[in-house]
């Protein structure tokens, strides 16, 4: 005699396996019918400006590929990026005003606005929450929420009462150039037309300014050392350089290097060096000369000239890779279809390459196996063997200017 309680037991039994079984058929279907996702990482990812077409290039430099366009960029004739601190998002500083965020995941513009009439680059604070971008017109620094792009602050620069005055009456304000994060949440730029270096403080709830005049004349570029202590402003006005020990601003600025410059021989410059473009090697920092065949070797412990090399022409920029084996230099017009490859101990020169017309920038892979070159007016990049300095691979770009990886994110300065 079978009991009731043991009918009702197996039945139970029956009802749960069928009701699993067709829970796994459902989910087994659901995941035939739905697209496979493709994962991508952001480690190895970077952008490239085309800089006549209002696009730019999201590429892999794991596999030396282009991954896709993005367009309506406005003027990228002088454009460079920032990334947030988990390297998902990419903020354009457009020469029009415009900065753009976009994210390099879904491969398209997540938000644009016009800040301006014309700026010059940007930064993104220590905690990756505020982007700062430097304007030439109306002048002065203005901050923005890094998610939204809303406006925090806006930073006016200093009048210039001695020049004509704006169609509305109010005076024309000093362009601002040499925009860079620092430690402590804290940005650090410079006044072109009033010869000044300021440090805005985004530590506390309100922000405070530190102001230094009388720097040199007309500082026109400038670089933060990787370790963000020094801050150096190049001088456009007059030979030598300014510098600010971060560490120790109540020193005030210094003038380094005073020799640094066109000097007195008023030699013809195709294109002024980007501080940016100094190369920080051990002990050494590796300069560009200004319109000399030269790169200055200067002791980074005294911040004196200690030699120098004899170059192919007037470099532009002076790149050591990751491990700081070796420098890369570019040059100027008419001479900038080459770059040179010297090694940073014995400053002998290691190899000269041709890549093609208008090498314009470079860009390390993060631990720096390889160098993208990009080489405008063949429109392509170029991605060389940092070790036997071989061509691996050509990419197509329409008139490629800079090159930005992704690990910039985590470089004080960049």
């Amino acid at each position: 005699m079978i009991s009731l309680n043991k009918v009702l037991k197996v039945t139970f039994l029956l009802l749960v396996t069928s009701a699993c079984s067709q829970s796994v058929s459902d989910l087994q279907s659901q995941a035939q019918s739905k697209p496979a996702t493709t994962l991508r990482a952001t480690g190895d990812l970077g952008v490239v400006i085309e800089r006549a077409t209002s696009q730019v290039q999201i590429v892999n430099h794991t596999h030396n590929s282009s991954l896709s366009v993005i367009d309506g960029l406005g003027d990228l004739s002088h454009a460079s990026i920032v990334y947030s601190r988990d390297q998902r998002f990419a903020y354009i500083f457009a020469r029009d005003g415009g900065l753009t965020k976009i994210d390099l995941l879904k491969d398209k513009i997540t938000k644009r606005i016009i800040q301006s009439g014309n700026s010059i680059g940007g930064a993104i604070s220590q905690d990756g929450k505020l982007i700062a971008v430097s304007n030439y017109s109306p002048g002065g620094v203005k901050v923005f929420d890094s998610e939204t792009l809303d406006l925090v602050a806006t930073i006016d620069s200093t009048e210039l009462t001695h020049k004509s005055k704006n169609a509305d009456g109010s005076y024309v304000r000093s362009k601002v150039v040499g925009l860079v994060d620092a430690p402590g949440q804290k940005f650090v730029f410079s006044l072109f037309d009033s010869n000044e270096i300021w440090i805005a403080d985004f530590s506390q709830p309100e922000m405070t300014l530190s102001k230094f005049d009388n720097i040199g004349k007309a500082p026109y570029d400038a670089l933060i050392s990787p370790d963000g202590r020094y801050y150096i402003a190049g001088l456009f006005g007059e030979d030598g350089l300014a510098m600010l020990d971060l560490w120790h601003t109540e020193r005030g600025v210094q003038r380094i290097l005073p020799n640094y410059g066109k000097g007195n021989k008023k030699l013809p410059v195709y294109k002024m060096p980007h501080l940016e473009g100094w190369a920080m090697a051990g002990d050494y920092a590796f300069l560009p000369a200004v319109g000399q065949h030269k790169v200055l070797v200067v002791d980074t412990k005294t911040w004196q000239q200690v030699d120098e090399i004899n170059v192919h022409s007037q470099p532009i920029f002076v790149m050591a890779q990751p491990d700081n084996r070796q420098i890369w230099v570019n040059f100027a017009y008419p001479d900038n279809n080459t770059i040179q490859v010297f090694n940073t101990q014995s400053f002998a020169l290691v190899k000269t390459l041709t890549p093609g017309p208008a090498v314009l920038h470079m860009e390390f892979t993060p631990r720096g196996e390889h160098v993208w070159l990009s080489v405008r007016d063949s429109n392509e990049v170029h991605v060389y063997d940092t070790a036997t300095q071989n061509l691996v691979e050509k990419l197509p770009v329409t008139s490629p200017s800079g090159i930005f990886f992704t690990n910039r994110a985590h470089q004080i300065g960049l």
